[in-house]
Order: structure tokens, then C-alpha cells, then sequence
């Protein structure tokens, strides 16, 4: 992972960190439901960005560098990385 990928990707887990246990204590204080479900929401949002920025960097990087590259195994099994990430599924 790029160092610039890393720090982003760090920095917004720690803002949506927050915003976690902003939305915990909401439910603490028994809040309007609607008020909590959009804050999970906006996490989830928060989340698939992050999502999207390593999955950008994976493959402007180890994706990149296997289809360049001359190991068959090693490209096959990029993109079937890539296939079970992208269709839900676990490796």
C-alpha cells in the first residue's frame, strides 16, 4: 500500500472511529431513531470510502504489478482476488 493511501486511510478510520462512538452514545441517551440511523449511515459511507481508496491503491499497485508481470499463478490469483471481493465473497 502507498504510504499517501495509508495515511488517508488511517485518518479516516479515526474520524469514523468518532463517529462510532458518537452514534453509541446516542442510543445511550435514547435518541430519535431516524437521528441514528442516518449517523450509521454516514458511517457506512465513511467506510465504503475508505473501501474504495485500498481497493484503488491495490490496484494501481500489487494488481498492476502482477498482470506486468511474467508469473501466471500470480496473475490468476489477483483477479481472483478481485472477483471474490468485488462479488462479496471471502478468499
Amino acid at each position: 500500500m502507498k504510504d499517501a493511501t495509508r495515511d488517508a486511510a488511517t485518518k479516516r478510520l479515526a474520524r469514523i472511529e468518532g463517529q462510532v462512538r458518537g452514534v453509541s452514545k446516542m442510543i445511550a441517551e435514547d435518541r430519535y431513531c431516524i437521528d441514528v440511523v442516518r449517523q450509521v449511515q454516514a458511517i457506512k459511507a465513511a467506510l465504503g470510502g475508505v473501501e474504495k481508496a485500498i481497493l484503488e491503491d491495490h490496484l494501481a499497485t500489487c494488481v498492476e504489478t502482477a498482470l506486468t508481470g511474467d508469473n501466471l499463478a500470480e496473475r490468476r490469483e489477483k483477479v481472483q482476488e478481485l472477483v471474490a471481493v468485488l462479488g462479496g465473497r471471502r478468499k
